[in-house]
């Protein structure tokens, strides 16, 4: 697809317009947000003429062009959209676009600030459309950077430990990773020469790797993106990562970063490791179930809000992965609408949490109470995003989440044990119950007398503006999902030598 009458292709703009964007924030010395609204408003208006005109087309387009090629090696700059990662690209701009209208009135180094936010759309957006291993690692690497710098330099109290945290863990997990790429790739080029690094070559050999092969590569890599996600035992760097980071850098990393490690499972596991997939199969449904649980009842013991939805994410990311375990159809598409839901509904959660602790003076929920006397809006977008993340009927999580459930039972059907399906439910209602418990700690009930709410005032304009769009979106996909459903509905087939 080409943009009007000159020739270049959608993709690349979704690459360049964010570079510029980076290199324009860098470089003014004043209105460096007005900057990334504007290049992040661009991309995303890119992006929607984009998923608008997949609409008309078989929901796939690929672009490619050589870029390093010898006798010995062979790694292409390709790029690669279909509905998946179309849903990720169209989910990364908007969040772009609104944390930048969010967050315009940021007033510490805004210039390296708005930058940092650019350059990881950067990141995002290559991930989402790379096409060969080699372009692929880069952009995942590219994301890291940014984000340190975003939770270095613009967080709390802890941010330099909760930053070198999240770069050891992210990055130890990436180098596993790469690890797995080289050996699919060694393994792909068997006797040749030439050590080929795009998907398309991967894919072509991967008939001939042997089950043995599969389960170890497939274990190289679903570290990697366990890590990312994450999953439990490998989680413990998120909760400082977003208690520390600034709104903007938790509602990237949980709407946007976090599904980079599903994606890759989807993406790279599943289509070129089936064997291997099958193999790993219990034990991603045992760290599913662990992760679902552990994140829901940590929930109840937090005292910080934002450290309680970071939790929560933990828990929504197991319900991803549980979904994507059951290698099935019905699972692998309502994984991919969670990922979906999650960043629009943790956008909205992260963002009420940033509210409170900049107009209230702190998240701590003992320490609030009657809220919504002071500043009904907030408590209006707060219970709004609380009902949506437990799952409210006619909202998008409840869609996602009935579907992840749904396929679960199906698996549990097909082998003759439903007994783990109490553990799925179980969480449902403690994500209830978290949730309900902090509303009425907070924002209902008495006043609280143990803080200063004279000078207290609602979210302004800017704010409004962010939570409106994200609250319309997660009604509207709640009572139409079958426009998001469509976009996915032919990713199972792609990786049909996994499905069971």
């Amino acid at each position: 697809m080409e943009f009007f009458e000159i020739d270049i292709p959608f993709m690349l703009l979704l690459l360049v317009l964010p570079l510029i964007g980076t290199a324009f924030c860098s470089l003014v010395k004043r209105d460096a947000n007005q900057g990334a609204i504007m290049f992040s408003g661009f991309t995303l208006a890119v992006a929607l003429v984009y998923v608008c005109a997949m609409w008309t087309t078989d929901f796939t387009e690929s672009f490619s062009t050589g870029w390093i090629e010898t006798k010995y090696i062979l790694i292409n700059f390709d790029l690669y959209v279909d509905g998946m990662s179309m849903l990720m690209i169209v989910l990364t701009a908007l969040l772009v676009f609104l944390v930048s209208i969010f967050s315009s009135s940021e007033k510490h180094n805004p210039r390296m600030f708005f930058a940092m936010l650019m350059a990881m759309e950067v990141g995002l957006m290559g991930v989402y459309m790379a096409h060969d291993y080699f372009l692929f690692y880069i952009f995942w690497e590219i994301v890291l950077v940014p984000m340190y710098f975003l939770i270095s330099g613009w967080g709390g109290p802890r941010r330099h430990y909760a930053a070198i945290k999240f770069l050891i863990y992210t990055h130890v997990a990436s180098l596993v990773m790469l690890i797995g790429i080289f050996v699919m790739v060694f393994e792909a080029a068997g006797a040749s020469d030439q050590l080929n690094f795009t998907f398309s070559a991967v894919a072509a050999a991967a008939g001939g790797f042997d089950q043995l092969f599969q389960t170890a590569a497939f274990g190289l890599l679903f570290f990697g993106f366990a890590v990312k996600m994450p999953l439990v035992p490998f989680h413990t760097w998120l909760p400082d990562a977003h208690v520390e980071a600034p709104t903007a850098g938790s509602v990237l990393l949980a709407g946007v970063m976090l599904k980079m490690g599903s994606y890759g499972i989807i993406r790279i596991c599943l289509e070129v490791l089936p064997q291997g997939a099958v193999a790993w199969q219990p034990f991603m449904i045992v760290v599913a179930i662990v992760a679902i649980i552990y994140g829901a009842y940590a929930c109840i013991a937090q005292k910080d809000l934002k450290k309680m939805v970071a939790f929560s994410s933990i828990s929504h990311m197991g319900m991803v992965m549980l979904a994507i375990a059951t290698l099935s159809g019905m699972g692998i598409g309502f994984a991919i609408f969670q990922m979906f839901a999650h960043g629009l509904i943790t956008a909205v959660l992260f963002m009420v949490c940033g509210i409170c602790g900049h107009n209230a003076g702190t998240r701590e929920i003992p320490l609030l109470g009657g809220l919504a006397g002071k500043m009904p809006i907030f408590a209006a977008f707060m219970m709004f995003g609380f009902l949506a993340s437990l799952g409210l009927p006619g909202l998008v999580g409840f869609v996602a989440e009935f579907g992840i459930i749904m396929s679960f039972f199906e698996y549990l059907l097909s082998i003759d044990m439903i007994w783990p399906i109490i553990f799925a439910l179980a969480a449902l209602l403690l994500t209830a119950g978290y949730y309900l418990w902090a509303m009425q700690r907070s924002i209902f009930g008495k006043e609280t007398d143990r803080i200063d709410l004279s000078d207290v005032h609602d979210v302004n304009k800017a704010e409004g503006f962010s939570l409106g769009v994200l609250c319309a979106l997660i009604a509207l996909f709640g009572i139409m999902p079958s426009i998001v459903m469509k976009l996915i509905e032919v990713v199972p087939l792609v990786i049909s030598g996994v499905i069971v």
